[in-house]
């Protein structure tokens, strides 16, 4: 038996019918294809040599000016300075009675609108003053109503403390979401929490906030030298939130470690 022979097209159709048993129907092809793009105008000047083979033509010249150019980016401008008052004035509460008053209504302080002024709590000389930086969002008419004051509770009961030995302070008159402490120290309220620690005069100072630190740093201002005296010379311990110890149960091991240490 003789093999036929095969022709050209045969073997062309041969070859189509089996790319096209295997699901292959179409023409791909690596060189992109514009589509879309407009026809050339009849006035159009002729493409450069090299362009129809599809190679980008060389430049003219090598123009500086069609040189990229890095963009320099430009500097943040600083934030803005934080204007010092002096909330206190010429006259400030001699005793806490009068501080008090001064704290519930002096419109100087610049307080939110949506919750309100707490006042502190305690008798002058006072074997500890704690302060904290707020009150709570749920406070009332005394300070520390909610679940931060029944963990200071316990804190002082285990301490040894009753309520009558503690002075409570906050160092903003009333609860201010997102408070920016650093630039509410800056603007003039570090001097009002140091003159309010100068009334109370304690034996021992409990400072529940990290973020009260620019209120208790001693200012180079002749006008606060005699508070800061006072601040400097009252032992005090700075330690967290008692927010941040309803959330993390291991800063109030931490806690009572650092106290035990500071208070022996």
């Amino acid at each position: 038996m003789t093999r036929p022979d095969l022709s050209l097209a045969r073997d062309f159709e041969a070859a189509i019918a089996w790319w096209r048993a295997a699901g292959v129907d179409c023409d791909f092809g690596d060189d992109a294809t514009a589509w879309l793009a407009e026809a050339p105008l009849a006035d159009a000047p002729p493409p450069p040599a090299g362009a129809a083979q599809g190679r980008p033509a060389a430049p003219l010249a090598d123009d500086p000016r069609d040189r990229a150019v890095p963009q320099v980016k430009p500097p943040a401008p600083p934030p803005p300075a934080t204007l010092r008052r002096d909330l206190l004035g010429d006259s400030p509460p001699g005793d806490l009675a009068a501080f008090r008053q001064w704290w519930m209504a002096a419109p100087e302080l610049g307080t939110t609108r949506h919750n309100p002024r707490i006042a502190p709590r305690g008798t002058a000389g006072a074997a500890l003053m704690v302060v904290v930086p707020q009150p709570e969002e749920q406070d009332g008419d005394t300070l520390l109503e909610g679940p931060q004051g029944r963990l200071l509770g316990n804190i002082l009961a285990a301490m040894g403390l009753d309520n009558d030995a503690v002075y409570l302070a906050s160092a903003l008159p009333c609860h201010t979401p997102m408070a920016d402490l650093p630039a509410i120290s800056a603007g003039g309220m570090d001097r009002v929490l140091e003159h309010h620690i100068a009334l109370v005069a304690p034996q021992r100072l409990l400072v529940l906030g990290t973020g009260l630190a620019p209120f208790l740093t001693p200012v180079k201002d002749e006008i606060l030298r005699k508070s800061n005296q006072t601040l400097v010379n009252t032992p005090h311990m700075v330690s967290e939130t008692l927010e941040a110890m309803l959330h993390m149960p291991r800063l109030k091991a931490r806690f009572w470690k650092r106290w035990i240490q500071w208070s022996a």
